[in-house]
């Protein structure tokens, strides 16, 4: 089982997702990234490879292990595109006026920046780290077409996936080691997303006019 292997024991895998591979296999693993969707502090750097490893010991097959947690990216993915729907535009900009140092002109700007290149965000979205789930929220608030947007995150989501699976059936009991690179990669995104709305926060505080709102 994979709980009671060492590696399994060394992670930093919640216990119930763990037990939900060692109970439903392959499904398991699409249920648990279908819930880091949902959930980011689940971390698919973790689940993934961990099914990779599980397939490398024959606990599922690996072509199950690719097909279901790509098929439980999609479904999160869904359920958070929804939201967006269901928020929909007028909300987001009510909510987003109300917010401080935001103007209505930036959701608008964002709105035909998404409108220009939203087909590439939510492909490329999906491969990184924080922002793979928070993009289906904008493309559903835009009502991106849902064939696009399902081509666009089940490719995504696939190649994402398949690194992750692909390199902990690849090291074994190593797979551990997966976490450490991609720790890295998720600390680097979050810096520069930091920097980021440290810039917006600088531009609107010093800029001439920061606290009048376009209506």
């Amino acid at each position: 089982m994979i709980m009671s292997s060492a590696a399994a024991n060394e992670s930093s895998a919640p216990g119930f997702v763990t037990n939900l591979m060692d109970t439903l296999g392959a499904p398991g693993a699409g249920i648990a990234i279908a819930l880091e969707n949902l959930f980011p502090p689940l971390p698919s750097e973790v689940i993934l490879p961990l099914a990779g490893f599980a397939a490398s010991t024959g606990q599922m097959n690996l072509y199950a292990a690719l097909l279901w947690t790509t098929a439980g990216s999609v479904i999160g993915a869904l359920a958070l595109y929804g939201i967006g729907a269901l928020l929909g535009r007028d909300r987001t900009i009510a909510i987003a006026s109300k917010l401080p140092l935001v103007k209505v002109s930036d959701i608008e700007k964002t709105e035909a920046w998404f409108a220009k290149h939203g087909t590439k965000a939510v492909f490329f979205g999906r491969m990184i780290p924080i922002f793979r789930s928070m993009i289906s929220v904008p493309a559903g608030v835009e009502r991106m077409p849902i064939p696009i947007f399902l081509a666009l995150t089940t490719l995504g989501s696939a190649i994402w996936n398949t690194i992750f699976v692909m390199a902990g059936y690849l090291l074994g009991e190593n797979w551990t080691e997966v976490t450490a690179y991609v720790s890295t990669y998720s600390k680097v995104v979050l810096v520069v997303a930091v920097l980021g709305v440290l810039a917006f926060i600088g531009l609107r505080v010093f800029k001439p006019g920061a606290g009048s709102r376009r209506r």
